[in-house]
């Protein structure tokens, strides 16, 4: 009798443990309660929260798809363009990179390599580190290393110009506060996937809302807002030349001072504390609470400040200062017919036309711009603020784009300092001006280009869209 009672004690014990391990491993992950995810406008609006490695898995885990996806396209554009195997790109985010990382970033890197493998994706934190340096390894660190090792073999890389922006206030706004937009200009094959909201809220410093890229700590294009009442964007310097190997990557400079900038000042100290020239900029920034706008333009040697409470800064991815274009770039500023210079000519056109009279709804217009000034006609190709280089049989010689580069305008953004204020923002999905690029009639029409062909897909224009932290779904 009293085996009979073992027995059974024994088989009900190991049933318990059984039914406790099939509950364990079907019980949510405490990591993800207070993270989710859904899609609104052609957007993936994703909320993070807690720890650096908490916010980590949950980004990982909540968008692993996307990022498995965004990863393999990353790859294939990255080592076609360098002509270097994934490994380089492995070796050199273990080697130069993350020694560089702040710990915070990189447990939250970590957390997205743990959180992707969770959800069955096979990346380690090599791949995670390397994908957000996807924009300074192969267009800064390795131009400035093949310069170093002097061989005719290397592939001409030039740093890319990609984005047109503006900051304006005071009395050149509607409302006399700070109006901020960018679109955001790069390759189809990255921009069609580069469609996350991010509303994050860390353990330490200002709850963020950004746009985002799949597995991606920083904005990388960048637009966001912070809790603190900062609101800033950028585009890049054309042919910038210069990196230190000693200094700290830029996605992690971006993404700490968006974090923890309560000011001007304090946002302009963190981006340019351990400066690498990785991703060169030219910073637009501002401070809904006090009105003022500033203009950063970091160089690697040169890093001069330009700011005002009553005016704007206009940014196409042109050098401002002559020190800057001198000694850090190869750019010629007099040629008309470039991309950068023709769309500055045509932000000057529109805040003299504007004046007194911008508001958010204004912006999402000059988003959408096709006015080409060289040619004085409306059309779209390389040299309107809404960029369809896939349509012009010139490219932009100046990023070495060619004849018909599949890349341009991919999504715009835009905020005012009373959404600003409410953690808001408006935000558009494909091109700003509402025209879809379709994949397949292209790739026929332009064969030079197949080797996109496994990853390029259609990038639809969804409707401009309001985007606030902490919303849920609708």
């Amino acid at each position: 009798m009293g085996n009979r009672f073992l027995r059974h004690g024994f088989i009900v014990g190991v049933a318990l443990m059984i039914t406790g391990a099939a509950m364990a491993a079907t019980r949510p992950d405490a990591r993800l309660e207070k993270a989710y995810r859904f899609q609104q406008g052609g957007w993936t609006y994703v909320h993070l929260e807690g720890s650096p490695s908490d916010i980590g898995y949950q980004h990982g885990y909540l968008l692993a798809p996307e990022i498995q996806d965004a990863f393999e396209a990353i790859k294939l554009f990255d080592t076609h363009q360098s002509q270097r195997y994934w490994e380089f790109f492995r070796t050199t985010a273990r080697q130069m990179l993350w020694p560089h990382i702040d710990a915070e970033y990189q447990q939250e890197l970590q957390g997205i390599a743990d959180g992707v493998k969770a959800h069955g994706v096979d990346l380690d934190v090599w791949d995670i580190v390397a994908l957000n340096a996807f924009e300074e390894v192969p267009d800064y660190y390795l131009p400035w290393l093949n310069k170093q090792n002097k061989s005719a073999e290397n592939p001409k890389l030039k740093a890319p110009g990609n984005c047109s922006a503006f900051i304006a206030t005071g009395g050149m706004t509607k409302d006399h506060q700070i109006v901020i937009a960018h679109n955001n200009w790069t390759s189809y094959l990255a921009g069609e996937r580069w469609v996350i909201i991010l509303d994050i809220q860390p353990e330490h410093g200002n709850r963020i809302l950004m746009d985002g890229f799949p597995g991606v700590i920083a904005s990388d294009d960048d637009f966001g807002v912070n809790s603190a009442g900062m609101m800033i964007t950028e585009t890049t310097i054309t042919q910038f030349e210069g990196w230190d190997p000693n200094g700290k990557p830029e996605f992690m400079r971006a993404r700490k001072a968006l974090q923890y900038a309560n000011s001007i000042d304090d946002y302009v100290r963190i981006i340019k504390e351990g400066n690498n020239g990785g991703y060169a900029n030219d910073w637009l920034i501002g401070d809904r609470k006090t009105g003022e706008i500033a203009y950063l333009e970091l160089g690697l040697k040169n890093t001069p400040l330009w700011r005002t409470k009553d005016g704007y800064f206009v940014s196409s991815n042109f050098a401002r200062d002559p020190k800057v274009i001198k000694e850090e770039t190869s750019f010629d500023s007099n040629d008309t017919s470039s991309s950068p210079n023709a769309r500055h000519a045509r932000w000057e056109e529109l805040m003299k036309e504007a004046k007194g009279k911008i508001d958010v709804t204004m912006a999402q217009q000059f988003l959408s711009d096709h006015v080409d000034t060289f040619e004085k006609k409306n059309q779209a190709n390389e040299r309107g603020l809404c960029g369809h280089v896939d349509s012009s049989p010139r490219g932009v010689k100046e990023w070495e784009w060619g004849a018909y580069n599949p890349g341009g305008a991919v999504q715009g953004k835009a905020a005012d300092s009373s959404m600003a204020a409410k953690m808001s923002f408006v935000a558009r999905a494909g091109h700003p001006c509402g025209a879809d690029f379709l994949a397949e009639p292209f790739l026929e029409h332009h064969p030079e280009y197949s080797w996109q062909k496994p990853l390029l897909r259609d990038m639809k224009a969804g409707p401009w869209t309001v985007f606030t932290s902490g919303q849920k779904q609708q």
